[in-house]
């Protein structure tokens, strides 16, 4: 199995987890949520629930205690994962190759994604 294989098996695979995540929170507020009409909270544009004071431990901890709002969560995290991912196994892929301007764009790309996601939010606050 080459290379490519396993980058289109990566992103197969972390967005059907990232799907199975994802449904299990919602069924898992349906049956047992937190707090009284937290669905509802959740479709609101002016929702009280504030995702941004959770932190990833925060949300490994309580999706390991099944709780449905961190099992979302959770969710997304290994959505917004999966492609960085991708990045980093094309990277790999193009050392191997010994193609260094793709190794440069790529590096780029990989910086960008990781700036977006890690710097960027610490910016707005």
């Amino acid at each position: 199995m080459d290379l490519e294989d396993v980058i289109g098996y990566t992103l197969r695979i972390g967005v059907i987890i990232s799907i199975v995540l994802i449904a299990a929170g919602v069924a898992l507020l349906v049956v047992k949520p937190p707090a009284p009409h937290i669905l509802q909270q959740l479709s609101n544009p002016r929702s009280l629930i504030n995702t941004s004071s959770i932190s990833p431990t925060q949300v490994l901890s309580g999706s390991a205690a099944l709780n449905g709002l961190d099992m979302i969560l959770l969710g997304l995290i290994v959505l917004i994962v999966t492609p960085v991912l991708r990045v980093v196994m094309g990277l790999i892929q193009f050392a191997k190759e010994r193609n260094y301007i793709y190794v440069a764009i790529t590096t780029i790309v990989l910086f960008n994604l990781l700036f977006a996601i890690f710097i960027i939010p610490i910016l707005l606050k």
